[in-house]
């Protein structure tokens, strides 16, 4: 099957470049414990990546503008933008890029890299041909597109002999899956760093196991509730999820089912929420 490079949104401007050195983070270092600082710069980063995400999502056009300008500034004069760094979709529709110190653009400029947006007709003895009749010479060809998502690892779920469509369960906190006792997963942020909601996770199925073993309780599972109207378990469109969303559990719109992209608040439910909440059922 031909592939196809889609352009990508790269913030390179400067307030959503990454560099080399956080300096807000030197600066508290060298003023405050390090304990003090790190949770202070943790939370700077944060608070920048949610403000950016929500203003993306509230003024995509702008956001876009900024983005392209950004690219457009530190690439070459007459350098094609609109076709290599324009994506067909809003920012954050999909990831953005971060730009390492703007590597890439500087790459560009010297000569040193190129991009090329089209479509990957076939390989060929000395690299890919593209749909346009271009022959790129490529000594490492690193496939990027395609991706294929397991649930599990692909293990597949029994309980009382019976197997369990993942699909068709729905997914109570985004970490357990209604009617399935005793499994707990994490899913991370698709628009913040993955692991915010896995040390989430972690933190909240300790407690879970704190409180089964201060109650004498074996086993606990979400019970489901005919009534939670059905939502994507990831409001997310790059096509590696598109694709495996027949295989996931669904998420639900209504708490606890409801799943949020938003540290701030999942921080507050995750570590106040009471265990017992009328939704899990315990057994001894």
């Amino acid at each position: 099957m031909p592939a196809t490079r889609a352009s990508t949104s790269f913030p390179s401007g400067r307030p959503s470049t990454a560099p080399s050195e956080d300096k807000v983070a030197a600066a508290l270092l060298r003023r405050l414990p390090t304990e003090v600082a790190y949770a202070l710069a943790r939370w700077k980063n944060i608070g920048v990546s949610s403000l950016f995400y929500r203003a993306s999502r509230r003024f995509p056009k702008a956001i876009s503008r900024f983005l392209i300008e950004g690219a457009r500034r530190r690439l070459p004069a007459g350098y094609d933008v609109e076709r290599h760094f324009t994506p067909r979709y809003k920012p954050w529709d999909q990831r953005l890029c971060l730009v390492p110190r703007g590597d890439i653009f500087k790459a560009i400029r010297r000569g040193a890299a190129s991009v090329v947006t089209d479509t990957i007709e076939t390989f060929t003895e000395r690299g890919i041909r593209l749909r346009s009749g271009e022959e790129l010479e490529a000594d490492i060809i690193v496939t990027a597109t395609g991706l294929e998502l397991q649930l599990f690892g692909g293990a597949e779920l029994w309980v009382d002999g019976r197997r369990i469509d993942v699909h068709e369960t729905m997914a109570y906190r985004a970490m357990m899956l209604g009617g399935v006792p005793n499994l707990a997963f994490a899913v991370g942020y698709t628009n913040a760093s993955w692991t915010l909601k896995v040390e989430l996770v972690a933190e909240y199925v300790c407690r879970l196991l704190r409180h089964m073993d201060a109650h004498g309780y074996a086993s606990c599972r979400p019970r489901l509730d005919p009534s939670v109207p059905e939502a994507p378990l990831l409001n997310f469109s790059a096509g590696y999820v598109a694709r495996a969303l027949p295989e996931l559990p669904r998420g639900g719109a209504r708490y606890p089912w409801r799943v949020f992209e938003d540290y701030a608040l999942d921080r507050i439910t995750l570590k106040a929420a009471p265990i017992d909440d009328g939704v899990l059922d315990f057994e001894r």
